[in-house]
């Protein structure tokens, strides 16, 4: 299996997109599930690769990401380096894509995401961080104006952080709703890679109407999150708790 896995990742650094499509599906389905061990030996597979283009550094900084988002909530398989680590992980990974390709608009939105607290610092984000990942956000934007993967993870800085940090989720809403619109017109043309965000983006406006006070627009989009992903174990807990009142 491993050794199946490791030919599977050099194919994709010879620039073999469906391996990195399936190396994508691997980490989306890992962190839907919240399955951290199966994310820690994909992780295992992507170090012992020497190929160090734009695409095994940036799955390999998504993969970090996502162990650090599962470790920040504390899920359940979610042991070992500490979630302010795996950021730290994540921000080299995303450094080694962009040395591959300085303009790659994808890996800027994840570094910033990457730079943002609680998971880079532990705690909150400093200043430096905080300008860090604010500019490589604009830098992305600029860049890639219509991609999903930028207008989704701009939105969650805007969601996640507090009014004192420069959050602002009424902003927020707004660009959530711009990032399922990108997402819905990148599904119906050529298939894309990365590709991966959609079912996140439904998730997050569904947080964002609730705490707008609409939970029938909220439950609509995370049947849209569960059509998508339906392993995906945050949307289903969320559709809980809206179909539980």
């Amino acid at each position: 299996m491993a050794i199946s896995a490791v030919l599977l990742v050099c194919g994709a650094a010879a620039g073999d997109d469906s391996s990195w499509r399936d190396i994508e599906s691997r980490i989306q389905y890992s962190y839907y599930t919240e399955d951290a061990p199966a994310l820690r030996n994909l992780a295992g597979v992507l170090a012992a690769e020497e190929s160090r283009d734009k695409l095994h550094g940036y799955y390999a900084a998504l993969l970090d990401w996502r162990l650090a988002l599962l470790t920040a909530r504390s899920a359940p398989a979610a042991a070992g380096a500490s979630a302010a680590r795996l950021a730290q992980r994540c921000v080299s990974e995303a450094d080694t894509a962009l040395s591959a390709q300085a303009d790659f608009a994808d890996a800027l939105a994840l570094r910033s995401a990457c730079l943002a607290a609680p998971l880079a610092g532990g705690g909150l984000r400093g200043p430096f961080s905080g300008r860090r990942a604010r500019k490589d956000l604009e830098r992305a934007l600029q860049l890639s104006p219509r991609d999903p993967r930028v207008l989704l993870l701009d939105a969650l800085s805007d969601y996640q952080l507090a009014p004192a940090q420069g959050g602002n989720k009424e902003r927020a809403l707004a660009k959530l709703r711009q990032a399922v619109a990108a997402f819905e017109a990148e599904r119906g043309a050529v298939e894309h890679l990365p590709g991966w965000g959609a079912a996140d983006a439904y998730l997050f406006l569904a947080h964002d109407l609730l705490d707008h006070g609409d939970p029938v627009a909220a439950r609509d989009a995370l049947e849209r999150a569960l059509l998508i992903a339906p392993q995906f174990a945050q949307a289903r807990r969320l559709m809980a708790k809206v179909t539980s009142g």
